[in-house]
């Protein structure tokens, strides 16, 4: 396994090297910077602060000198959040995106793989056409629509939780966004659990372990849900560094200070860094998960330890 580990990651090394690159000449090469504004600033001004945030500099000398920057662990200032780095801008955004997404991954996969293995049971009868309902919905309706709606319902009329915002953290800030992002990703992995429990449980080590008279109960238990997690496990992997690195739409919805609100703010103000940094950031998490995705998968199936 640790030479597993060792080979991930010398892969994961030059992958971000290429999106870091990708980022920031895409960026650097779209029309209209930082400080460009619909009054345009006097010319020796202009030539001042672009000097100041070494943004005269031809592109090269720039993208080396960002690259520096971050081995040493420095993302810069942003370009327009005065005062204040990149750094410091995600440390603070972060606290309540990795609240929100977290709590939304374990909704996610307590009731995802509850409702997939329920319906995986009683396959082709009216429960499981219900669940799988319930399912195509949740992936049918957008995060941007279901939003609005479980505002409307129980902030508005019914008047049980807050439309938005974030408080000092309380509770009930918390519950309208967790459930609206933790809705598709149930969907998404019911019906992967539900795909992979009906062909698992049609497989000839299963008819073996029946066979031998072990009980229906610890057949699913001990054989079934093992080998049903692996494909749930290769989805979760991206999905869970996405919903915790935050969710640009429901962290706009709900005006939630965190580094998806963060994101979408900088790539309308053309912060060049600031945006940088959360790419970085969630390539990171997402390269890492599939690590853990890879790892997990040798546990659940050890035939490819050595692969």
């Amino acid at each position: 396994m640790l030479k597993q580990l060792i080979k991930r990651l010398l892969i994961a090394i030059p992958t971000l090297l290429i999106i870091i690159t990708l980022a920031f000449f895409m960026m650097r090469l779209a029309p209209g910077g930082p400080f460009t504004t619909e009054r345009a600033l006097p010319v020796e001004i202009e030539r001042k602060v672009l000097a100041e945030y070494g943004l005269d500099r031809p592109l090269y000398e720039q993208y080396f000198k960002y690259l520096k920057g971050i081995v040493k662990g420095d993302f810069g200032p942003s370009f327009k959040q005065r005062d204040f780095t990149v750094i410091e801008l995600i440390k603070a955004g972060l606290p309540a995106s990795l609240q929100i997404g977290s709590a939304a991954v374990i909704l996610a996969m307590l009731f995802g793989l509850s409702f997939g293995i329920f319906a995986a049971l009683k396959q082709n009868t009216w429960a499981d056409y219900t669940v799988m309902g319930f399912a195509m919905t949740g992936i049918a309706v957008p995060t941007f629509v279901m939003a609005p709606l479980l505002t409307l319902l129980f902030g508005v009329y019914l008047g049980w939780l807050p439309v938005g915002g974030w408080g000092e953290g309380e509770l009930k800030y918390k519950i309208l966004p967790v459930i609206t992002l933790a809705l598709p990703q149930i969907a998404y992995i019911s019906r992967l659990t539900r795909g992979s429990m009906i062909e698992v449980l049609n497989a000839n080590y299963i008819r073996t372990a029946r066979a031998k008279g072990l009980s229906e109960k610890w057949v699913i238990l001990r054989h079934a849900i093992r080998g049903a997690l692996l494909p749930v496990v290769s989805y979760l992997g991206p999905a869970i560094a996405s919903l915790v690195t935050g969710s640009l739409v429901i962290e706009t919805i709900y005006q939630i200070p965190g580094v998806g609100r963060y994101f979408v703010q900088a790539a309308l103000n053309r912060d060049y860094t600031l945006v940088m940094g959360v790419v970085i950031l969630s390539a990171t998490l997402i390269m890492l998960m599939n690590i853990i995705v890879d790892l997990l998968y040798s546990v659940l199936d050890p035939k490819i330890q050595g692969a």
